[in-house]
């Protein structure tokens, strides 16, 4: 069992830079491979960006590649989310959520997740 609690969202300007966080609580944070997903009012909730349990291979939508970093800090059991040029499509709740798996894959689909957190609401203005 993990819970995770994101942070680090908030209302920004188009063209701004935010870092999301997600901690995670217990002892065994590198046993889970992360993910981050998105959703935005009305639509359904879409993969954003995903980090192996080693944090070697990371995987992200096209809607966000070459704007976005994954990382993660297995010694502080966290992990973030850089966003970078930021567009007013990018306004969603978003939402960290973990899974066991192999520890070199990363996994895009939700199913293949079992936690997530509550969800942080980042807001783009134009």
């Amino acid at each position: 069992q993990v819970e995770l609690v994101e942070s680090g969202g908030g209302l920004v300007q188009a063209g701004d830079s935010l870092r999301l966080s997600c901690a995670a609580s217990g002892h065994t944070f590198i046993s889970y491979a992360m993910g981050w997903f998105r959703q935005a009012p009305g639509k359904e909730r879409d993969f954003v960006s995903a980090i192996s349990r080693s944090g070697g291979n990371t995987h992200y939508a096209d809607s966000v590649k070459d704007r976005c970093i994954i990382s993660r800090d297995n010694a502080k059991n966290t992990v973030y989310l850089h966003m970078n040029s930021l567009r007013p499509e990018d306004t969603a709740v978003y939402y960290c959520a973990a899974t066991s798996g192999y520890y070199t894959n990363t996994y895009t689909k939700e199913y293949e997740y079992n936690f997530w957190g509550q969800g942080t609401q980042v807001t783009v203005s134009a």
